[in-house]
């Protein structure tokens, strides 16, 4: 799928292959934060239906008709509901597991490895701030990591909605020449959202060194590092959809970070509440789902102790193997159900703003013809 210029921006070099495709930052026909924009003169024949105002029994409000959208992968091509994200994240891990465990699993054991020797360096030396200083330890290997795990995910799932498979060498040799510009971007997009949340709290930490002050004072300037916290998290949402751009669009830094602004505008809430609520509760109830029971394990050999089972500065070195064991599965399982999401949302917002439902069509080789795509189709009623 890489190569295909329906993956290029309509703003970009690469002209789009339909030429009456809106930009992303068109204006949209259906009132709200997810409608998509007018159908141009001809788009509504592609799909065998007239470009009208008033829309046949049938179809959705926004035109697309549920019985004749093509699903050549894991997604029907059309503007997808938030169960269909989730579902077809889903499908995406069940259907080409060992491309994406392969993938996921080399990450975590690479980033559980860091946590471990990290632990074993700042074990109970650093009293309160332990936890605090394994995090800053392990921060630049797991930045890396995740920009590697999201490079070689997003090649698997976006060859995955239109019904490809990729091996892992496949994904590595197409990931790797944006490697270095995703780390980039990784580290820009976290130092943007984090920095400004530790600058809000920066007069609080100043303050409270010298040990002198007042707990109104204290807790004022709390307060105002607090009102960053909106801040950072409106700029993480802003520019989520920055690494799908980058790796599949093929652009820099920041052409990328511009292409996540346009397509999360008006879209904020949405993708707000699928990528950084909805699929970060489902990944840590499984992630919990399994550290749980391995910790337990550690109670029942003996390796630590019901009071001390949060202490994770004074774990001992069995408990710590398992919990990096269960971290491992949990990581392996979670990352890729989440890159799946993060590439599903970009998809689903070039979708509902510039008709790459066309284009994704073209490249699965269905067929075009004048009474809708020639190919399996969805039959399932499109879900909002």
């Amino acid at each position: 799928m890489t190569d295909t210029p329906g993956w290029a921006s309509p703003s970009s070099s690469e002209p789009p292959r339909d030429g009456t495709r809106p930009p992303a930052d068109a204006p949209a026909a259906v009132p709200g934060p997810s409608a998509p924009p007018q159908p141009a003169p001809g788009w509504g024949a592609r799909y065998g239906q007239p470009n009208q105002g008033a829309q046949p029994p049938g179809r959705d409000p926004y035109g697309w008709e549920a019985a004749h959208s093509p699903r050549p992968g894991v997604i029907p091509l059309r503007p997808l509901s938030i169960g269909e994200l989730l579902d077809g994240a889903v499908t995406t891990v069940r259907r080409h597991w060992r491309t994406a465990l392969t993938l996921s699993l080399g990450v975590a054991v690479l980033d559980q490895a860091g946590r471990f020797v990290a632990q074993l360096l700042v074990k109970g030396r650093t009293g309160a701030s332990t936890q605090l200083l394994t995090l800053l330890v392990t921060m630049p290997l797991t930045l890396l990591l995740d920009a590697l795990a999201v490079a070689l995910l997003t090649i698997v799932v976006s060859r995955a909605v239109i019904g490809r498979s990729a091996t892992a060498g496949e994904a590595w040799r197409d990931a790797r020449p944006r490697l270095l510009q995703l780390l980039g971007l990784t580290v820009l997009t976290t130092l943007m959202s984090a920095g400004v949340v530790l600058l809000g709290f920066t007069p609080l930490f100043g303050y409270t060194a010298g040990g002198t002050g007042t707990p109104g004072t204290a807790g004022l300037l709390f307060l105002v590092g607090v009102l960053t916290v909106p801040v950072g998290v409106w700029l993480l949402v802003r520019y989520s959809l920055a690494a799908p751009a980058l790796m599949l669009e093929k652009q820099g830094v920041v052409a990328a970070l511009s292409r996540s602004r346009r397509l999360v505008r008006g879209s904020w809430w949405r993708v707000f509440g699928i990528v950084l609520v909805l699929s970060r509760i489902i990944a840590a109830v499984v992630s919990a789902t399994l550290v749980i029971p391995f910790r337990f394990i550690g109670l029942v050999l003996g390796f630590g102790t019901l009071d001390r089972l949060n202490d994770t500065g004074h774990e001992s070195i069995g408990m710590m193997v398992l919990t990096s064991v269960a971290g491992i599965i949990a990581s392996a399982l979670t990352t890729p159900f989440l890159a799946a999401v993060g590439v599903l949302v970009y998809i689903d917002q070039r979708i509902r703003r510039e008709a790459l439902d066309i284009e994704l069509a073209r490249a699965a080789g269905l067929p075009e013809q004048g009474g809708g795509w020639n190919g399996r189709t969805d039959q399932t009623p499109a879900r909002h």
